[in-house]
């Protein structure tokens, strides 16, 4: 069969920070070229809508695959389906993604037969059967874990057994010197874990993966990254190294394959100090910027926000960051209960410390323990408003003033790392990138005012509201963790993590844990 893979356009936020490969999507390519299938995939975040339409009318895919990991790329998508039915009557569309995994049936209701199903859980598995379901006369989707119709849902989404088991299809990109996130330009991105065995109640990986966490062996994880060309390497782990004996590891096979690239990556402040010996490593291997989600600088928000963490300990983890001379940057949740005052103490803070801060905007988001307890109270339910640099609960200010406030402190922040400092500052690496014909990083330094205006998030709340979001159905009122999860928690059996957060997450299920 001819498949095609769609990864949709840049979210506000990525036109200016980063551009990522769409490392899900080329799993999801290479499951399928692996069962026989003639595969290509085009990715809209380099390419324009008008590639994609010139595609499917040439080439006449016989399925076609959207990844929806953002709800904010809903419409589009779904007016993308729409266009290509209409040039393709026959392909069979399906959707998937982290996002859409939580609202299947609002998918399929949106797109009025433009999608013929929704696959949720994760897409490596998902695509397989589903391919070999379409290959039968008459097709059985039933059977397929995870397909989820409008007449029916088929079994539980199933995990992949091992992350060893595929490599991304990365040769199928088209434009991969077009990613990069910060000064790391060109970026590839690369996988060692999967799962997050923490709850925040702002986050849906521990609902999607049901705290089930794995790592790719070492062995394995070596020799993809000794294929990749890029210089820059992005780990998109949600929290890296968890555990210390798996980091060590990877990284003492680095070394002996001394194999040489900068590295970005996320962890949390814990994380970071209980397993200092292994971030030391990875310094001396190329760990050139660390993303810490503090989430919030008062114990309050902390416990608000449930991250398990003690406003000490998060400060102590910048102190060791700082000590081991690596780039970090951190993210704050702004509240829309946030008044001029809080902002003010933010900004002061955030100006007191060497760090890069970005603010995000709290979200209830689908798959969230949020959006369970404050989804009745929403303001807007237009997907393209959920990318967490829009205010879509009541904000105490007004909102023309709550974003006014959001910008100015998202400016003076980003001023003291961008523009003419910026340059100066790495200028050395700015060469070498242009060296190599390489100008994201540079575009990005100038970027920040055509993107983050008050007028034109204002602006967006004014659109016409083409798909909305819906609300939980009445009687649910409470939270239920079992009921949240995508995937039922199954254990970890040989896949233990530190004993510190097995001990922490055995509390949490006996309801010990606050």
């Amino acid at each position: 069969m001819r498949f095609l893979a769609v990864h949709p356009s840049c979210l506000m936020y990525s036109k200016i920070y980063l551009r990522l490969e769409p490392l899900g999507l080329e799993l999801v390519a290479a499951a399928a070229r692996r069962a026989g299938h003639t595969v290509r995939l085009i990715d809209l975040q380099c390419e324009a809508h008008q590639n994609f339409l010139r595609l499917v009318k040439r080439w006449q895919p016989d399925v076609i695959a959207f990844s929806i990991n953002y709800l904010a790329n809903v419409p589009e998508v779904i007016d993308l389906a729409r266009a290509a039915r209409g040039l393709s009557p026959e392909t069979f569309i399906c959707v998937g993604g982290h996002s859409v995994s939580f609202i299947p049936e609002e998918i399929l209701r949106h797109a009025v037969g433009a999608v013929d199903c929704v696959l949720i859980g994760e897409g490596e598995t998902a695509i397989t059967g589903l391919l070999d379901a379409l290959t039968e006369n008459p097709p059985n989707l039933k059977s397929v874990p995870g397909c989820v119709t409008l007449d029916d849902r088929g079994p539980p989404p199933t995990f992949m057994k091992s992350l060893d088991d595929l490599l991304p299809a990365r040769d199928l990109v088209q434009h991969r010197h077009k990613y990069f996130i910060g000064a790391l330009d060109p970026a590839a991105s690369i996988e060692f874990s999967r799962g997050c065995p923490w709850d925040c109640v702002f986050c849906s990986a521990w609902t999607f993966y049901g705290r089930n966490y794995r790592v790719k062996t070492p062995e394995c994880a070596i020799e993809e990254l000794a294929q990749i060309r890029e210089p820059g390497i992005f780990i998109v782990d949600d929290v890296a190294f968890i555990q210390a004996e798996h980091g060590m590891r990877l990284g003492e096979a680095i070394a002996r394959r001394a194999l040489r690239k900068r590295y970005y990556l996320e962890t949390r402040g814990d994380v970071l100090l209980r397993n200092k010996e292994v971030f030391q490593l990875w310094k001396r291997l190329g760990l050139n910027t660390m993303f810490l989600g503090l989430e919030a600088i008062d114990e309050e928000g902390l416990k608000r926000y449930r991250k398990r963490v003690t406003l000490s300990k998060n400060f102590e983890a910048l102190e060791f960051a700082r000590s081991l001379d690596i780039s970090v940057a951190v993210n704050i949740i702004a509240d829309p209960a946030w008044d001029r005052e809080r902002f003010k103490v933010v900004r002061d803070w955030c100006l007191e410390i060497p760090e890069v801060v970005n603010i995000s905007i709290n979200t209830a988001y689908p798959g969230t323990e949020t959006w369970h307890t404050e989804s009745r109270r929403l303001t807007t339910r237009d997907y393209r408003l959920f990318d967490i640099q829009h205010a879509v609960l009541p904000t105490k200010l007004p909102l023309p003033e709550f974003y006014k406030e959001l910008v100015e402190t998202q400016r003076v922040l980003a001023h003291k790392h961008l523009g003419w400092t910026a340059l100066r500052d790495c200028a050395r690496i700015v060469g070498r990138q242009l060296l190599r014909g390489q100008t994201n990083f540079i575009r990005m330094l100038w970027k920040f005012d055509s993107v983050y205006r008050p007028e034109l998030q204002l602006a967006d709340h004014r659109q016409p509201v083409k798909y909305e979001i819906n609300l939980p159905p009445p009687s649910v009122t409470t939270v239920q963790r079992g009921a949240l999860y995508i995937h039922e928690n199954r254990g970890r059996g040989g896949r233990q993590i530190d004993h510190h957060t097995e001990e922490f997450v055995n509390a949490t299920r006996m309801g010990l844990a606050d």
